[in-house]
């Protein structure tokens, strides 16, 4: 069965769509053949002109994405709108094909295409109807054609399309992305002027352009002129204000305005809840942001996520961590559910201040109600709770994180291994050491000077002289002041002689001595000398 089968096939049985449409999917389906560009034009055609537009619009979407995305159906030369065009004169067809077709390259977000197609069924003087041309403003607008809006607008004037509330307010959206509104007003009377009132969405789409471009004296005039045109301000008008107030700095002001809107029977959500909430955080009066939660709870409205993160962050941020944590508390008691990031945010906050101590122990109170903490958050109690030298607890977190899968980052081993040779317990960081590079991560310049050193306070230089060895060897880690420390060990006991074997050698591996070296070496010769006049000494005595 061929392309010119199927299409005789589709023809001879157009007055009945529900049998078309079965054949076509057997087709489909259970031949596994793809039909070409002309049957399923033929198909669309049928099932438009019997009305089944819903089956007619499915299966545009679906040609727009054989021909248009996958490049399959597509003849040379020929496209979806001329065969379209070509098929009209076999089969029965509704003008509203054209239409859908726009609608069709819309919806698959190739608002170019939907255009052309909008121009070239006025060219065929297939005028559009007011809804086709409703969803190509509106997919023009969704990816910022505003000079290509304002064309399809003006040419549905010229064409006589009768244009509706829909239009207008999709226009204003777009005259608010258009950045001029200076245009507001005579845009305004263009609607009444064609008998649309404008109404509260294109009123809030306008109040909510002008307080993002920090125009409030006009945001407020067009609230006022709401209440004259007997537009009554809704809730979202009321936060859109508030929050144009508040991004101001206008706080006491939004505020007013929020109880304005209470007196006036429109009840508050969270959302404008939270708006007031921001703008307090910004001016650091956390406690009026602690009353407003509080009073949202007494008003039976959950504080969610955004009042949570708006509240604690605005403590942390005032160096109020306890207030942060206390209030983390007073949250839970009332049952509100917190962010698990939020405890990762304060648990890290509290290691930045230098209380890792209180981190844990907060660590380890919301761990019974669940919470795991991130790895990043991990990695950083640990490294904090090194700082302090409290090993044993760094250890205990790191074997959590093993337990979980989770393994330290080279922060955090570097954090470990300091604070373990700081305390004599080198061996345990040299091991640690082996761990890290087991797991694929490479020491760095730190992490061998914190072992060699560690080395060197326990006199232990054989083993320093082997990790010099290895770290530039393994991983081309070259530490002159790692270098200069082993070598002081030598210069304060008096073994010239085997400092300088020992120079040979690292020579060779790539060490370089410096005047911090030569100096050392000067000093171990003059304490070797000092000591052989010591010897000399003593043995003439003893004669």
């Amino acid at each position: 069965m061929g392309p010119h089968e199927i299409s005789r096939i589709l023809l001879r049985c157009q007055s009945d769509h529900s049998s078309v449409l079965t054949f076509f999917n057997w087709v489909k389906n259970d031949l596994n053949i793809t039909p070409t560009l002309h049957n399923y034009c033929v198909i669309v055609h049928i099932l438009a002109w019997s009305r089944v537009f819903s089956h007619a619009m499915n299966l545009l979407s679906e040609l727009i994405q054989l021909v248009e995305v996958e490049g399959v159906c597509v003849p040379p030369n020929d496209g979806i709108y001329e065969n379209l065009v070509e098929c009209t004169e076999d089969c029965n067809w509704n003008p509203a094909i054209f239409d859908m077709l726009i609608k069709a390259y819309v919806k698959a977000g190739m608002v170019e295409k939907g255009l052309a197609t909008f121009r070239r069924n006025i060219e065929a003087c297939f005028i559009p109807n007011v809804i086709a041309c409703n969803c190509l403003l509106s997919g023009l607008s969704r990816f910022n054609y505003i000079g290509q809006c304002w064309a399809v607008y003006e040419e549905m004037g010229r064409l006589g399309i009768h244009r509706n509330a829909y239009t207008f307010n999709i226009m204003t959206h777009v005259l608010c992305k258009d950045g001029d509104t200076d245009k507001v007003t005579r845009f305004l009377d263009k609607m009444e002027e064609e008998g649309f009132e404008p109404d509260l969405v294109t009123y809030n789409t306008l109040v909510n352009s002008y307080c993002k471009k920090r125009r409030l004296e006009d945001a407020f005039y067009l609230y006022k002129i709401m209440y004259i045109r007997g537009v009554m301000p809704n809730l979202i008008t009321h936060t859109v204000l508030m929050n144009g107030l508040c991004e101001e700095g206008k706080v006491k002001e939004a505020h007013q305005l929020f109880h304005q809107m209470v007196h006036r029977g429109i009840d508050p959500d969270v959302v404008s809840y939270n708006t007031l909430v921001s703008g307090y955080c910004r001016e650091g009066k956390m406690q009026m942001c602690r009353s407003l939660w509080q009073e949202m709870i007494g008003n039976g409205i959950c504080p969610d996520n955004v009042t949570c993160r708006l509240i604690v962050e605005g403590f942390a941020r005032d160096g109020k961590l306890l207030s942060a944590l206390n209030t983390v508390v007073e949250l839970k008691r009332f049952r509100i559910k917190i962010p698990e990031d939020l405890y990762d945010y304060l648990i890290v906050a509290l290691c930045i201040e230098g209380r890792p101590f209180a981190a844990r122990s907060f660590l380890l109170r919301i761990s019974q109600d669940g919470y795991m903490p991130k790895i990043n958050t991990y990695n950083k109690l640990v490294e904090s709770l090194c700082k302090f030298n409290n090993v044993e607890e760094a250890l205990i977190l790191k074997s959590e994180m093993v337990k979980r899968s989770m393994i330290l980052n080279l922060v955090a081993y570097r954090a470990v291994i300091s604070c373990l040779c700081r305390v004599n317990r080198t061996l345990e960081a040299e091991g640690l050491l082996e761990e890290m590079v087991s797991s694929g991560i490479l020491p760095d310049v730190e992490i061998s000077r914190a072992l060699i050193n560690g080395y060197c306070e326990e006199n232990k230089v054989d083993k320093d002289v082997s990790l010099l060895k290895f770290f530039a060897n393994e991983f081309q880690v070259y530490d002159t002041e790692s270098y200069n420390a082993v070598v002081k060990v030598f210069c304060d006991v008096g073994n010239v002689a085997e400092l300088l074997e020992l120079q040979d050698k690292l020579l060779k591996v790539g060490y370089v001595s410096n005047r911090l070296t030569c100096k050392y070496v000067i000093h171990g010769l003059q304490k070797a000398m000092e000591q052989d006049d010591e010897m000399l000494g003593h043995d003439m005595l003893e004669v």
